[in-house]
């Protein structure tokens, strides 16, 4: 098949075409010379497929080629026509379908299609033989399973299959066993570590010609071996080289209440940062279950966490379409988590307030029936409890308090304020500066108001309106009740933090806003 990139001769072409004249290696790069005399610097490893008398297109701009640029290896010698090699960045791969001929495969896109091709195509066989085998040198019917690497059974729960993986590499460590070894035993675990893969892996397992998933959707750097279509805007690929996904080193705190559990799993979803984790009993070391989800978001705690993220990607649904995003989720094999040392406490503190609110549930609906039509102050709500016999110990906060609440803002406000009410799902605080009224919610807004004579009359004219009549100053009500501006939850509760402080005239630390 005949490639169809062509280099222009004009001042407009973006990428170069040249014919290999011979390859010196120089330490870890080698150079590429062409016949006209010039060069350009590759990896030793993309540097052992090309030869002399070789074609390769690549961008204007590169003198030196790294994983992400492009590049096309056109094979001119007769023996290797069929195996023309492309380099480039990919971005989400699709779910496997048929072509006309019935044979599976996954689509991929080039991200910024520099030389004119801007998708490939990868066969499943290729992804089979190579994300999902120990030995990419052997064929599928010769291959030990994953979970012969392992050395556990096809049953094997997400705990355990953990345990068995820290067990193995300790095995192949004390044994000196080559690097080659210890990748394919880590590659097993992440496959089986991922529910959807293992379940593909498995499938496989049964049925080789199973359509065959790209782990983790794509978004990294490929090497493949195949041909370019006629027109030049596909890639064919029926052998992968290699693959290097996109990955991140991250270490933050990530609060217990976005977790979701599962009886014999968990997964930590972060829509703010765009992050998951999924989450064994070994990597994430308590005693929990599926019925931690009726009070986690009662937890406050949050764990630190050290993990390799790769891209990955997820299908959302809003306003009646699928929209494609973009997410990073966790390598299994590559998490680490550090408790703090009185989450136990904590965890005891929500299930306990947990059953109060069941207990208190018809005393807590009258209280929030008084709140839904005028805001009421917090010494005022433990007066109520204590008289309809709720402990004094109860936070009132809690009474209104929703799962999707972040604590943060709460407690950053809680600090400043003389006083604090309730009112429908809102916060009020009286600072000794301003008025602000709070959601403490991702995608919601702080409300701040300049410190009114009256603070009873703030409330009557602010519980007679809306936010919306607010932000239009409908009727004059935004200067009655002195309204300065909103300081929007955006992605990072430290930038909000640092604005706080200067609306309310506060020394700001740079240092600790940027920690």
């Amino acid at each position: 098949m005949s490639v169809a990139l062509q280099a222009s001769t004009t001042s407009s072409r973006d990428f170069y075409q040249r014919q290999v004249l011979k390859t010196n290696p120089k330490g870890a790069k080698t150079a590429c010379v062409f016949t006209d005399g010039t060069s350009i610097l590759v990896s030793n490893f993309l540097a052992s497929f090309i030869r002399s008398g070789n074609e390769l297109f690549f961008p204007l701009e590169h003198e030196a080629a790294d994983a992400g640029t492009q590049i096309y290896i056109r094979k001119t010698h007769l023996e290797e026509r069929r195996w023309d090699v492309f380099q480039a960045e990919i971005s989400y791969a699709a779910q496997p379908r048929k072509d006309k001929r019935n044979n599976l495969f996954v689509s991929a896109e080039v991200h910024g299609g520099r030389l004119g091709i801007v998708s490939v195509q990868i066969r499943c066989e290729a992804l089979r033989d190579y994300f999902y085998v120990g030995n990419r040198r052997c064929a599928w019917d010769r291959q030990p399973s994953f979970y012969e690497l392992l050395r556990v059974n096809p049953n094997v729960s997400p705990t355990e299959l953990r345990l068995a993986f820290k067990l193995r590499t300790l095995e192949l460590r004390a044994t000196h066993a080559p690097v080659i070894d210890l990748r394919a035993l880590e590659r097993a675990f992440n496959i089986l570590a991922h529910s959807e893969l293992r379940a593909c892996y498995d499938a496989l397992l049964n049925d080789p010609a199973s359509p065959a998933l790209f782990p983790y959707g794509g978004f990294g750097s490929l090497l493949i071996a195949g041909a370019c279509s006629r027109d030049g805007s596909t890639f064919y690929a029926s052998r992968i080289l290699s693959f290097l996904p996109e990955q991140k080193f991250k270490h933050f705190q990530a609060p217990v209440r976005n977790v979701v559990f599962y009886n014999d799993h968990a997964i930590y979803r972060d829509s703010r940062r765009k992050l998951e984790i999924f989450f064994d009993h070994t990597s994430l070391p308590l005693l929990w279950d599926s019925s931690w989800n009726q009070w986690r978001h009662l937890l406050g705690v949050k764990i630190g966490v050290k993990a390799t993220f790769i891209q990955s990607s997820k299908y959302q649904h809003r306003a009646g379409a699928w929209h494609w995003v973009k997410w990073e989720t966790a390598l299994p094999s590559r998490i680490e988590v550090a408790l703090p040392a009185n989450i136990s406490e904590q965890i005891a503190g929500a299930r306990q307030t947990h059953h109060r609110v069941g207990q208190f549930a018809d005393a807590l609906d009258q209280i929030r029936a008084r709140i839904e039509s005028a805001p009421v102050e917090r010494a005022d709500l433990q007066k109520l409890c204590t008289g309809l016999g709720i402990p004094g110990d109860f936070d009132v906060a809690l009474i209104t308090w929703r799962p999707d609440y972040d604590a943060f803002y709460y407690k950053q406000l809680c600090e400043r304020a003389r006083r604090i009410y309730l009112f429908r799902s809102e916060y009020i605080f009286d600072l000794e500066r301003a008025v602000i009224v709070e959601t403490p919610q991702l995608g919601y807004a702080t409300y701040l108001f300049s410190k009114p004579s009256s603070v009873p009359e703030f409330l009557a004219i602010y519980a007679s309106t809306s936010r919306e009549d607010i932000l239009q100053n409908r009727s004059n009500v935004s200067e009655n009740l002195g309204f300065l501006c909103r300081l929007i939850h955006g992605a990072s509760p430290r930038n909000w933090l640092k604005e706080l402080k200067l609306r309310l005239g506060e020394v700001v630390d740079y240092a600790e806003i940027n920690d």
